[in-house]
């Protein structure tokens, strides 16, 4: 029988976050990434969402490893939650494998961890598999691309990247090495697509800190700047400028604590002498000298700079005269929590710039011509666009067929569509399960479609509660007594609540042949009677809650 592969992804593609793809070979599987996907406000209460594992986990015994291109949540936050079920190789470049370690230790899982370091052009066999990782740049130190060699050729996956000639830590991306595996001959390129539909290149990042360094020259006062915790290089540019600028700087936020932590013991982040401070040491110095690095660039709820914008930060409070720096890419869906936060900045006379009105950020990925160049580098057989939501892969997929990739060799798949390839075919096969699993507090995918609603509508108009005593014939001996949350605030409305308890009453004590002693029955005649009063009053759909207490 003819050899195949089969490449499986599990999540990120259809969605930004959540990229986990499985590759399969006879017995032998790998997968590359495992991460999460923070909520949106349509998932009330969850904390986070995680891939599927479950064809990974039937697999367990042939399950070789997981393989990480790079450090950010969306490609290593699922770790923690598959480890617990299978304890597979993981391996990862150093600083990666730092924050992973942290993660793991977050939830008591560091000790039993087998973490496996790897480096560019070093070759490691997993089973079946040879895989080579591939420098690249991202928005993230540490950043790899893979190449996999499998029984029928080589598959070519580029991880997040973009094509930074210039990167800040003079490790740009192994250009030569991806030309080296078209020229041998690539079968598959997967590729990521989240910046698709911006045409041109994607700028350096020496360039933001050009860009800052007018900024920090021209303050008048405090600096504030928001970005994100993994993003070292960012963070270093800040800290040199605050050293050139005669400033001092301080870190607000835990995961910006650590991450920097972490960085400059491996060597990622060289932190100029006497720059940083405690911020109560900061705090003392006069605002022209201050720099604040700080976590909530998505404006996130209980971020350092959202409890700066609602005046509810324990030891920074924004004045005018500050400038506030939001030095990161609004991630689709945070538009809202983001313009929230900036416009309380406004008000508390804070100046602003961000992503909008000011030259403060670069993207990690890689926009439509360096998009193009992967493409002509690495000339794949087979290419499938990954990473982003459906508009982005078929962007990606039309620009790979402009720039030459016949039409029946571009695989439009998402999460839970494999591609099975051959040495010289290649066709989508099966659906294998590739569901979102929700994380809520302790409980892990134990949130369904049902109290997904329920929270909603608990959301939108309230809940409503109403209890009644029986005796053991059916007869009421006690209540109706009415709660509400949401609903109507019960001290201003108790003429409406009396008409309430009016129709619960009528509808359990109408006709004698109609008594009863079925709990069910009674609870639902006060479901109804509830939900008619409050639909011809209010329109408004509440939750209504029986509770029927036989004595």
């Amino acid at each position: 029988m003819e050899p195949s592969v089969r490449l499986i992804p599990l999540g990120g593609l259809g969605e930004i976050g959540l990229n986990m793809m499985l590759v399969e070979s006879g017995d032998d599987l790998i997968a590359v990434d495992c991460g999460l996907m923070f909520p949106d406000d349509e998932l009330p209460g969850i904390d986070h969402v995680i891939p599927d594992f479950s064809y990974a986990l039937a697999k367990r015994d042939g399950f070789r490893a997981v393989v990480l291109t790079h450090g950010h949540e969306d490609h290593i936050g699922a770790l923690p939650y598959l480890l617990r079920e299978a304890r597979v190789p993981v391996y990862g470049t150093p600083l990666t494998l730092a924050l992973v370690g942290e993660r793991l230790r977050e939830h008591g899982l560091l000790e039993g961890a087998d973490l496996r370091p790897m480096r560019p052009r070093e070759r490691i066999e997993i089973g079946a598999f040879a895989v080579e990782p591939i420098r690249v740049t991202h928005s993230i130190a540490d950043g790899i691309g893979l190449a996999i060699r499998t029984p029928v050729g080589t598959l070519v996956h580029t991880g997040d990247f973009k094509l930074d000639p210039s990167p800040l830590d003079g490790q740009p991306p192994d250009v030569e090495r991806f030309a080296e595996l078209g020229a041998e001959g690539v079968l598959v390129l997967c590729s990521d697509s989240t910046n698709v539909d911006r045409p041109g290149t994607t700028r350096s990042e020496v360039e933001v800190g050009q860009a800052l360094s007018e900024r920090f020259r021209a303050a008048p006062g405090r600096i504030i700047v928001a970005t994100f915790a993994s993003h070292i290089h960012r963070i270093q540019q800040v800290l040199d400028l605050a050293a050139r600028h005669g400033r001092r700087a301080a870190l607000l936020g835990m995961s910006l604590q650590k991450n920097v932590a972490i960085a400059a013991e491996l060597g990622y982040l060289r932190v100029p002498a006497g720059v940083l401070l405690p911020l109560e040491d900061l705090a003392a110095l006069p605002p022209e000298g201050q720099v604040i690095l700080s976590t909530g660039s998505q404006g996130e709820p209980n971020s350092a700079l959202a409890l700066m914008a609602a005046r509810e930060h324990k030891y920074v409070q924004v004045a005018p005269g500050d400038l506030v720096i939001i030095s990161a890419r609004v991630i689709p869906g945070h538009e809202r929590t983001v313009g929230r936060v900036i416009n309380a900045l406004y008000r508390l006379g804070a100046e602003v710039l961000w992503e909008d009105n000011a030259f403060v950020h670069v993207s990690g990925h890689a926009s439509q011509e360096d998009l193009k160049r992967m493409l002509a580098l690495t000339r794949p057989r087979y290419f499938i666009p990954v990473h982003g939501e459906y508009r982005h892969l078929l962007g990606h997929a039309r620009l790979a067929e402009a720039a030459g990739v016949p039409p029946d060799r571009v695989f439009l798949i998402e999460d839970g569509m494999g591609v099975e390839v051959t040495k010289r075919s290649a066709a989508v096969v099966g659906r294998f399960p590739a569901g979102r699993v929700l994380v809520d507090g302790k409980g892990i995918g134990d949130i369904g479609a049902v109290v997904l609603r329920d929270r909603q509508l608990l959301a939108e108009d309230g809940l409503v509660a109403v209890a009644v005593a029986v005796d053991g014939t059916g007869a009421v001996v006690g209540g109706p007594d009415i709660a509400s949350r949401g609903f109507v605030y019960v001290k201003e409305n108790e003429p409406l609540l009396e008409e309430l308890r009016a129709a619960v009453l009528a509808a359990l004590t109408e006709g004698e042949a109609e008594a009863t002693r079925d709990r069910e029955v009674l609870a639902a005649r006060v479901r109804v009677s509830v939900r008619h009063f409050i639909s011809q009053r209010f329109r408004r759909k509440p939750v209504v809650l029986p509770i029927i207490l036989e004595v």
